[in-house]
């Protein structure tokens, strides 16, 4: 009887998420590779089609940066005013989540996704604000550029210089019903900035020194294109049937109290599995000589930000003590039923580690012997 009651209240839970996701408002994104590749622009149009339509479609928040093309398309499409906020004796402007909530529209626009809200919000992030707008059954059109993508966030720091502080989860995007990437070439990009299009042009002898050059835009765009190449894939794997059921993918990120090797772990396996849309771990395992008593506190405090950051990007953290590392691994890998075993490059050299340490070997006969995957992240 309790296992019949059991399985009626997972029906009935199961129902209620049905019916939820069928309320749910729809999300589309616009991504860019920079500022000033036409998002806003893009956006607006959009707007102006949908009214066209007899769709009810506000603007929640807009930002024009004073473009003047851009700024012109908001005549005509109506908006939901800002909230007024007192803040360090300042008057500021936030959007105003209730009021978009109370107005109910059938769409509204929220420009800047990875916008951080002022003290005494609701949420601290406005993704946050547009998750429950979704809930809420409105659907939303927002835009953000791909530096702000959580996974991609040192990767593109290198490439630009220049530290992104405001930045979103890699799930939010998995939210999204349609990713629409605004495509420029360096060239195109380089020539509106020229033009005044983007920055004031007192500002743009500095910006073509610094971001706005020709091979930084070229490595952006690439990643640009390839993220949203990948969100196409795992829409296609989601919604087109298949005649063969393939293994589903599971990784597992092995990390230590090394800071560095561990955020880099972290962010390449959530990219890992962003791309093949699949669940994924984090194992620490502590060891006598990682105990808290032993490692300093900027470790301590270090090793906490990585068990955050993994909870952030999507993982599930599993912490473990144990001396027997590898074996630790070997279990939960199998336990979990893991396809990919992703860790840090060693300290020492690679073969070394493989002849002098039997349990790695036995970790690679094990891997081996249930086709799973070892994934070494430089």
């Amino acid at each position: 009887m309790a296992e019949e009651q059991e399985h009626k209240d997972d029906s009935v839970k199961n129902f209620i998420e049905l019916v939820k996701k069928s309320r749910r408002g729809k999300l589309k994104i616009y991504i860019g590779m920079s500022a000033g590749v036409g998002k806003t622009y893009r956006m607006l149009q959009e707007a102006h089609a949908l009214l066209k339509n007899g769709i009810d479609i506000q603007i929640g928040y807009i930002e024009t940066h004073n473009r003047a093309e851009t700024h012109a398309l908001l005549a005509g499409v109506p908006f939901i005013g800002r909230r007024k906020i007192f803040y360090k004796g300042k008057e500021l402007e936030e959007m105003d989540l209730q009021g978009i909530l109370n107005r109910h529209p059938e769409v509204v626009i929220v420009d800047e996704l990875a916008h951080s809200n002022m003290e005494g919000s609701k949420n601290s992030k406005r993704w946050q604000d547009v998750r429950d707008i979704l809930e809420a059954g409105i659907s939303v059109i927002t835009a953000v550029n791909i530096q702000h993508l959580e996974s991609l966030n040192e990767e593109i720091e290198s490439i630009t210089g220049i530290a992104i502080t405001e930045r979103v989860p890699d799930k939010v995007l998995e939210l999204a019903d349609e990713i629409v990437n605004i495509d420029l070439t360096a060239d195109e990009l380089i020539a509106r900035l020229k033009e005044g299009k983007i920055y004031d042009k007192a500002k743009v002898a500095t910006a073509l020194q610094n971001f706005f050059r020709n091979e930084k835009i070229l490595q952006l765009r690439e990643i640009a294109l390839k993220e949203v190449a990948h969100h196409l894939e795992r829409k296609i794997n989601v919604e087109v049937p298949k005649q063969i059921k393939l293994r589903p993918e599971k990784f597992l990120a092995c990390i230590s109290s090394n800071a560095e090797t561990a955020k880099i772990v972290i962010r390449k396996t959530a990219r890992l599995a962003s791309y093949y849309r699949s669940p994924w771990i984090v194992l620490y395992v502590q060891s006598s000589n990682e105990s808290l008593d032993r490692i300093k506190l900027d470790k301590q405090r270090h090793l906490i930000n990585n068990f955050k950051l993994a909870t952030e990007l999507g993982a599930e953290l599993i912490k473990i003590k144990s001396d027997a590392i590898t074996k630790t691994i070997m279990q939960v890998a199998e336990e979990k039923e893991v396809t990919t075993i992703c860790i840090g490059k060693p300290h020492l050299n690679l073969w070394q580690v493989i002849l002098r340490t039997a349990i790695f070997n036995e970790l690679l006969n094990k891997i081996a012997a249930t086709e799973t995957d070892l994934v070494i992240l430089s």
